[in-house]
Parts: structure tokens; C-alpha cells; sequence
């Protein structure tokens, strides 16, 4: 179940050109703590992690993420600045996601600078806080305030990657097939050649 909704909301991820991607599962079809545990042995050994970030009587809220990636979005001084007013414990990635958890299971409302763990820029992250109506320039995986063109063309590689990972894995291809590592050296060469294409290939 898990391993569908990997492919169908979090491609961009997989494919090593967005940080982390979050999508809902209903609880009670399989054991969800043992199927992360399970996806976890392949995805730690690709640079992923898949984490339960908040369960309710209905559905378990998923976070897949790169924690090398995290890391470098987190460091960012705008989004360390917001995460800062918002009482994050800035410099520790793994803490900064401690504290998006809690801040899930007892805000009032949702707390937006979950943006930040999903690669959105801290310029965009910011306005949406401060007004999410005002100064919209397009809206695709977020609502963009500042870039609309860089943003409109992010918005068209994720969907394309989508596509491309939906149509191999209807074709049956293995998950482990359809993830891309990006660490260390790897990761520039990568991400400057659509990776996404490579899975088509190999």
C-alpha cells in the first residue's frame, strides 16, 4: 500500500530533485509501523528515510525525505530564521523534524513551515505564513510568491518525473529500480541531468 503512494506522491523524491514529499495513508489495511519499517531497509541504503509524522484513529500522515538534502534546506538562513520564531532547535536537522512532529499533534492550526521539510523556497514559505492570499503569483506543489518562472518550471519537472515513475511502475519495475542516489559526489552530476530520464533506461 505504502510502496504505491511512494511512487504516486513522492516521484520527486525518489528521484533525488526535491528534499521530502508528505502524503496519508488509512490505518487499519496493514500493519503501517511494519511496512515503514520494511521500505526503510531499501530506501535508508539509497540516502531515504520514511517516517510516520502524525497518526490520528483514521489515517497516518508520511514523510519521505533525504536527510542530506534536509540538512543543506534547513541551513539555509531564511528558513533557519523562520524556524527560530517558530521555537525549532535550528543547526539539528534530525531535532528540527522532533519538533515538526510535535508541532503537528498540538497546534491549533497547521503549522506551514512544514514547507521547508518539502523543499519549498523560505521566501514563499514565509509570505504563505504571513498571508496565503496575498502577492500569489501561480500555484503548483505550493503557492508561489516571489519566482514565478523557476517556480513554474519546478512545478513542470515534478509533474513530469510523476508521469515517468507512475508508467514504470505500472510496467512493474521494482521500487528499488526507481530510486536514485544522490549522495555525496553523485548528487551534482544528477541533479544537472534530470534523473528521473535515467530510470526509463536502466
Amino acid at each position: 500500500m505504502i510502496k504505491h503512494a511512494l511512487v504516486d506522491y513522492c516521484a520527486p523524491t525518489l528521484a533525488g530533485i526535491k528534499t521530502g514529499n508528505v502524503f496519508s495513508v488509512r490505518n487499519g489495511l496493514t500493519d503501517i509501523d511494519e511496512e515503514i519499517r520494511r521500505l526503510n531497509g531499501i530506501l535508508v541504503d539509497k540516502g531515504l528515510r520514511l517516517v510516520p509524522i502524525r497518526k490520528n484513529k483514521k489515517s497516518t500522515l508520511i514523510y519521505l525525505y533525504r536527510p542530506d538534502r534536509l540538512k543543506e534546506d534547513l541551513n539555509n538562513p531564511d528558513a533557519a530564521q523562520i524556524l527560530e520564531e517558530k521555537g525549532y532547535p535550528c543547526g539539528n536537522p534530525d531535532c528540527c523534524l522532533v519538533e515538526l512532529v510535535k508541532h503537528l499533534k498540538s497546534d491549533e492550526s497547521f503549522p506551514h513551515e512544514i514547507g521547508l521539510f518539502l523543499g519549498y523556497p523560505p521566501s514563499d514559505v514565509k509570505c504563505f505564513m504571513e498571508d496565503p492570499c496575498k502577492g500569489v503569483k501561480c500555484v503548483g506543489c505550493w503557492k508561489a510568491y516571489s519566482n514565478e518562472r523557476e517556480a513554474k518550471k519546478t512545478f513542470e519537472r515534478y509533474h513530469h518525473c510523476t508521469e515517468i515513475y507512475i508508467k514504470e511502475n505500472n510496467k512493474g519495475k521494482p521500487l528499488e529500480a526507481l530510486i536514485v542516489d544522490t549522495r555525496s559526489a553523485v548528487r551534482v552530476a544528477i541533479n544537472n541531468n534530470h534523473p528521473e530520464r535515467r530510470i526509463i533506461n536502466e
